[in-house]
């Protein structure tokens, strides 16, 4: 009974290490609340595996249970030799307005079907003696990973390779398949020959994935915006700190401009990218008519070094409606009053920065060269 709940457990964990559904779990959790897009995907995912081990069960009543156990141990490799496959993010995560709980669950729910997972639930199913506990394990699997999805997306982002936690997720489930495969094919059909040709064809599968994997992870180059997309989960959470920490807030200055302040617009179109995708600004904005009101100028530096290192690695969108434009424009009309170009030399940036304001160029670049050096 544990035993299942477990195993359970422990081979959807493993199965969406580095899924997309990991991806979805960071993007939700920029846009809701935490304990939201829990409880969302804990909906989401019980009702699609309680579908997968509902039809798993009934399928157990007219199919031998060995060919069954079989079949499970095929699957689990397959499962394992598609882990090293390129998965692109659901669109199932731009389906908003049924509030944050059922937007959650809603996708999760499309985007399990006909999933690995799904399937590994109903093969669990058809095999095991606690549907419920399988259930509970599986269901929970899904927690534990998006979990932990939740928990990268917030501490340490990118830094850890998506390609590294695919090889592990496919080893853990060539292993699972291979032990089951071992444990009910009959004795009669296993010899030293035949095992080591089993070895030698998955494992030459597995490197030939693994190689085309790094191969194309290396060889695709994304445009700035798609760049600047795949990562904005991260962009605007660490954005919309920096910008919530200069404000000043009503105890400091009195009554909230709102979007007449340039902080306050600031905030406003963070909000908008996070809560809508919405990239690009479509009003025409005049930063120098916004209040501008005594802000901590270090905190407005920090925040627009973080923008400029953001240029560096992954270069610019042209377009100046864009969001991160917008925000850098906002920086450095408090800062310098005016809009500074960077057209990818930071030398010629900076050397215009202090072209406005010497002591904030310097303090500036200063905090760029900082930034620049922790992610070399």
């Amino acid at each position: 009974m544990i035993g299942e709940l477990a195993r359970a457990f422990f081979l959807i964990f493993a199965a969406e290490m580095g899924d997309k559904t990991q991806i979805l779990a960071m993007t939700f959790a920029t846009q809701y609340k935490i304990k939201e897009v829990l409880i969302g995907i804990f909906i989401g995912v019980f009702l699609n595996h309680g579908l997968a081990i509902i039809l798993g069960r009934y399928l157990s009543k007219f199919i031998p249970m060995d060919l069954i156990q079989l079949i499970a141990g095929v699957m689990f490799v397959i499962f394992g030799l598609l882990a090293l496959s390129e998965e692109e993010i659901d669109n199932s995560e731009g389906k908003k307005g049924f509030g944050p709980v059922m937007t959650v669950a809603l996708a999760f729910f499309i985007g399990e079907l006909g999933d690995k997972t799904q399937l590994t639930a109903m093969t669990l199913s058809a095999e095991g003696n606690y549907p419920l506990f399988i259930l509970l394990g599986t269901t929970l699997g899904m927690i534990g990973t998006s979990g932990v999805a939740i928990f990268v997306g917030s501490k340490v982002g990118e830094k850890i390779p998506d390609t590294l936690i695919k090889l592990v997720s496919s080893f853990v489930f060539v292993l699972f398949g291979t032990l089951k495969l071992y444990e009910w094919i009959p004795e009669e059909l296993l010899n030293p020959f035949r095992i080591m040709l089993y070895f030698i064809v998955v494992i030459s599968m597995q490197l030939i994935l693994a190689i085309r994997l790094i191969i194309v992870k290396r060889r695709t180059e994304k445009s700035p915006m798609k760049e600047v997309a795949a990562n904005l989960y991260t962009k605007v959470r660490i954005l919309n700190k920096a910008v919530d920490d200069i404000c000043l807030g009503e105890e400091k200055c009195g009554d909230c401009s709102g979007k007449n302040c340039i902080i306050g617009y600031t905030r406003m179109i963070l909000e908008a990218a996070r809560d809508r995708d919405e990239y690009y600004i479509q009003d025409d904005i005049k930063f120098s008519k916004l209040i501008n009101k005594d802000f901590d100028q270090n905190k407005v530096m920090e925040a627009l070094s973080l923008i400029i290192v953001d240029y560096i690695r992954y270069g610019t969108v042209e377009d100046q409606k864009f969001i991160i434009n917008q925000v850098k424009e906002s920086l450095e009309m408090i800062l310098l009053g005016k809009k500074i170009r960077f057209d990818g030399d930071l030398q010629k940036y900076i050397g215009r920065a202090k072209r406005s304001n010497y002591y904030i160029g310097e303090i500036l670049q200063d905090k760029i060269k900082t930034k620049m050096d922790t992610f070399s």
